[in-house]
């Protein structure tokens, strides 16, 4: 069996700059330049970071990549929203939002938003 030192989970994006920026100054995460040059990393609560690289020709995945676990949901998307950001709305049958984009009800409440590369990120309140 292989033996592993550690794990650890990754995203693309074509502008670290930007990512930087958006993660850090309106999504309010901790986000450092990475141990390797070029790379940044997002810092959490008890594990190991998730890394950002720069991938140029970089296209989203139509999955989430990264999911915030929030204390208040409304609280979360309104300070979100204040800051710039926008959520996501769907009105599907197996999936729908409200009028904030907070999908209630059918598992945690949950929020989807992009970041600037298209990437779609979640917020989202477990238990109460």
């Amino acid at each position: 069996m292989v033996k592993y030192n550690t794990i650890f989970a990754g995203f693309a994006v074509r502008d670290t700059g930007a990512a930087k920026a958006f993660y850090h100054d309106k999504v309010g995460l901790d986000v450092r330049d990475g141990q390797e040059a070029g790379l940044l990393e997002i810092h959490g609560t008890g594990g190991t970071p998730v890394t950002i690289y720069p991938k140029p020709d970089h296209q989203p995945a139509v999955f989430t990549v990264l999911n915030i676990v929030v204390p208040d949901i409304d609280e979360a998307v309104d300070e979100l929203a204040a800051a710039g950001v926008s959520m996501e709305h769907y009105d599907q049958p197996e999936l729908r939002t409200d009028a904030k984009g907070i999908a209630r009800g059918n598992g945690p409440s949950i929020a989807w938003f992009k970041d600037p590369d298209g990437n779609i990120v979640s917020v989202l309140q477990t238990g109460r």
